[in-house]
């Protein structure tokens, strides 16, 4: 209320200096001890200085059941704007875990709204700062009808702009589902969580004992449940981490990623030779090998930033820059479970597929795979629908894409992982490169059966035959004969292969039947 001795001026300041202080200082003094930020805080380190441009400062709450009408706050809780992270317009949204617990309402939610929606007219990211102790149950459903009106835009955003959401505290029950929603999500360790029913639900219900950190944890949905994209081990990293994937991407689906310039050097093409490459794989086919070395000799030094590093790690999936050039990487990882595909694997890569591809990100795809993961637990958990969300997705992909074939390429698991019959653009070989229905002695096992049973000593004969086996397919040139391979190339020239080819297909157009949405595998 003014003073009547209050100039409009001195209102106006009175007014934003007690919105810019949320909850008050006490419960800032008590975020602060939690070892986490306020909501402007992450603003400003996540938004260029000067650039952030406020809505919604004045915004109040307009209920008044169970003494709300005398806990008004301004802002309710959430600071909403844009500004520009490295020089390019963001959406964001804060919540301020001091006022009201940082609870979402209506008013709370008519501003995340605003800019959602500018955000689509717009053409631009939303970056959604989450510390929220959940709906404000004062207000009732209407509270509930602030999230379903979120997580509609959400959906409507999906593919059109990037959505990154950072869990810096508490996001339970219903509120877990618009991060679920975005693009991608990043939790920081021992301060943020994650679930749609609490540890004391959890324990009336089913009766087992479980903290918020092991239900729900960073760790947990890092390993375990894949909900997460990020962790970091305190809010500024995980800043930086969105700050750093904003970089990979456009600022919307009818932009290109943006191409950062690159110098060939002092050698020219000549420099772009990556000698350690010819020495990468063991010449034991069973010995594992780590791919990230692969992607480090193939792509700009320094420049791959992992997505879901600790969750399915057979393969490992993320962007780098190549010449300059942003691109998603999808690789088979030797050194875990063999590179094998299995569920988790599928989901985490067909996810990421999708991702790119709806932000005209390419795809280079380092395979080295020996199968699908065998055995029941995979097979009545639904290996075939989920390795289809994998076909599914590169198939579907306009992006370029490029396959680099390093060691096996074994079974429906070389079809699955962008060969040329499902729309590969170009693939490329090592000379180590094994592609065949199966290894070589499998085959054998069941092509020579008879002849091995046979035989007046069965081991050799299986070895004979083995060998027989290897020398028609464990190469890349049968492939090679028919096209399916465009070229086996020494491993210490890929790199240049690959910034020659990614420049040639930068402008390529591939025109989709006419349909209302396909029908993926969920």
């Amino acid at each position: 209320m003014q003073n009547k001795h209050e100039s409009s001026t001195d209102r106006l300041q009175r007014m934003n200096a007690e919105a810019i202080l949320g909850g008050g200082e006490k419960r800032i003094s008590s975020q602060h001890a939690k070892g986490k930020l306020t909501a402007r805080e992450r603003i400003s380190l996540l938004i260029d200085p000067g650039t952030f441009e406020e809505l919604g400062r004045l915004v109040t709450h307009r209920s008044t059941n169970f003494g709300l009408d005398k806990q008004k706050f301004l802002g309710d809780g959430v600071v909403t704007g844009y500004g520009k992270v490295n020089g390019r317009l963001v959406y964001v949204f804060s919540q301020d875990f001091t006022v009201l617990g940082g609870s979402l309402a209506e008013a709370h939610a008519e501003k995340i709204c605003k800019i959602m929606d500018l955000a689509m007219e717009n053409g631009a990211p939303v970056v959604g700062l989450n510390d929220s102790g959940g709906a404000r149950i004062q207000e009732g459903v209407v509270s509930l009808g602030g999230y379903a009106d979120i997580f509609h835009r959400n959906v409507r955003a999906s593919g059109v702009v990037p959505q990154l959401s950072l869990i810096l505290g508490p996001c339970a029950g219903g509120a877990v589902y618009s991060p679920a929603l975005t693009d991608f999500t990043f939790m920081v360790e021992g301060s943020s969580y994650m679930f749609v029913t609490g540890p004391s639900v959890v324990k009336t219900v089913t009766h087992e004992e479980v903290t918020s950190e092991e239900l729900g944890g960073a760790k947990t949905h890092a390993t375990k449940s894949g909900v997460t994209h990020f962790t970091a081990a305190h809010e500024a990293e995980a800043i930086d981490q969105a700050k750093k994937i904003l970089g990979f991407l456009p600022q919307n689906c009818e932009e290109q990623p943006m191409m950062k310039k690159y110098e060939m050097g002092e050698m020219g093409e000549e420099g772009e030779s990556r000698p350690k490459l010819d020495t990468l794989i063991p010449e034991n086919a069973q010995q594992p090998y780590d791919i990230r070395e692969a992607i480090a000799e193939l792509t700009d030094k320094d420049t791959f930033l992992e997505v879901q590093k600790d969750y399915a790690e057979n393969i490992v999936v993320g962007y780098a820059r190549l010449a300059g050039r942003s691109i998603g990487i999808v690789a088979n990882q030797p050194a875990f479970l063999a590179g094998v595909l299995d569920i988790l694997a599928s989901k985490k890569a067909a996810r990421f597929v999708r991702t790119c591809d709806a932000f005209n990100v390419p795809l280079l795809v380092l395979e080295d795979v020996p199968g699908f993961l065998p055995g029941t637990d995979q097979e009545w958990n639904g290996i075939i629908t989920n390795g289809a969300k994998l076909l599914y997705a590169f198939s579907e992909a306009t992006v370029p894409r490029i396959t680099v074939i390093t060691r096996k390429a074994y079974g429906g698991a070389y079809d699955v992982m962008n060969s040329r019959n499902i729309g590969a653009d170009m693939v490329y070989s090592w000379p180590t490169a094994e592609i065949a229905v199966m290894g070589a002695k499998g085959a054998a096992e069941i092509i020579f059966r008879k002849e091995i049973s046979g035989a007046s000593d069965p081991a050799a004969k299986l070895a004979e035959k083995e060998l027989e086996y290897a020398e028609l397919f464990a190469h890349p040139y049968n492939a090679a004969a028919r096209g399916y391979v465009d070229e086996v190339i020494t491993p210490s020239d890929t790199r240049i292969k690959l910034i020659r080819a990614f420049e040639m297909l930068k402008n390529k157009v591939s025109n989709t039947p006419r349909k209302k949405h396909g029908n993926l595998p969920l």
